[in-house]
């Protein structure tokens, strides 16, 4: 079966085509086109006429990419939520017209766990992993218990990605900040004392974040608060996955979202697995970020657990919690 996905949430739009191979995910072509803001941060209108403007040459391209003709897909899936309203109308709209179009069948995703189900997908040997989901606007702690992708602990005001971003647009490092910041933190060598904010699995930025500004206004070098930024940040980030890998008693862990992609982070989760004699995995970098392939993937598994979506049921939902999604294909 081959499924053509459609990502819209926020700054980037993505469509990806997959086939399914014994019950790994094949990707067949992945293209991404990501919306830059002139100034500050994501604009959501923007950002939408962004993706409205290069879905229809994105889509024919994915197509012509995966050696495909429009009449080769079997199913057409979308990214229902959560994200940003605009965004996701937008491909929302794109999708129903394309089913409509090829008359084939329609199936709205949840982007959270479609982070998960990629990672499931594509990596070789997760089949039952914690994630830890770390992007722009979401920060949080997943696993599977009692039939749903439950979230053990997440951020309790903003994402790690939007404090990344935020700091770095203050210090005139532009859009997005994470790679750059990343870099800095190489040259760093002294720590700064931050704000550590845990309260059970549950985390919080924000006192972090205006602690890090605070120090550079006061002359601090650059480098090593972007150093001593990580190094607490995904010091907190590590504790909670690995809380929730006890509470679970679940043996292996697994990064999704756009974050992490950093080198730092995926060393201190490894340290932390393998000091627990669990198992570490994190999908390659085109499908850590947001892509169309993972919304692809969720709606084939969706639709193959005998899931089905009608036009009326296909509006989106910006508070699209993960623990919303009946997990009707896996045990």
């Amino acid at each position: 079966m081959i499924t053509l996905g459609i990502e819209g949430t926020a700054h980037s739009i993505g469509i990806g085509v997959i086939k399914d191979v014994k019950g790994k995910c094949q990707i067949l072509s992945n293209l991404i086109k990501t919306y830059q803001p002139k100034k500050g941060g994501i604009h959501p209108r923007e950002a939408a006429n962004h993706h409205a403007a290069h879905l229809a040459g994105l889509i024919s391209e994915a197509v012509r990419s995966a050696g495909l003709k429009y009449s080769d897909i079997d199913l057409i899936s979308f990214s229902q939520g959560p994200g940003l309203g605009p965004c996701l109308r937008t491909a929302a709209t794109a999708a129903r017209a394309l089913s409509l179009t090829l008359d084939k069948p329609l199936m709205g995703v949840n982007h959270c766990v479609a982070h998960l189900e990629i990672g499931r997908g594509t990596v070789k040997g997760c089949t039952d992993p914690v994630l830890l989901y770390v992007s722009g606007a979401n920060t949080q702690v997943i696993a599977f218990a009692e039939g749903k992708y439950r979230v053990f602990g997440e951020t309790l005001d903003i994402g790690i990605g939007n404090c990344l971003d935020k700091f770095g647009r203050t210090m005139g490092l532009g859009f997005p900040c994470g790679p750059k910041i990343e870099q800095l933190a190489a040259e760093g060598s002294s720590y700064l004392p931050l704000p550590y904010s845990i309260k059970g699995m549950d985390i919080a930025f924000s006192g972090l974040l205006t602690a890090a500004e605070l120090y550079v206004s006061k002359g601090k070098r650059l480098e090593d608060v972007c150093f001593s930024m990580q190094e607490t940040m995904f010091a907190m980030l590590t504790e909670v996955t690995e809380r929730a890998m006890a509470h679970t008693e679940k043996q292996e862990v697994l990064l999704g979202g756009g974050v992490a992609s950093n080198q730092r982070l995926r060393a201190m989760v490894l340290r932390m697995a393998s000091d627990r004699g669990a198992r570490f995995f994190v999908p390659s970098r085109d499908v850590c970020i947001d892509n169309g392939a993972m919304i692809a993937w969720l709606g084939f598994l969706m639709y193959q657990s005998g899931r089905r979506m009608n036009l009326d049921d296909s509006v989106i939902n910006q508070r699209f919690r993960t623990e919303m999604v009946e997990v009707t294909w896996r045990d």
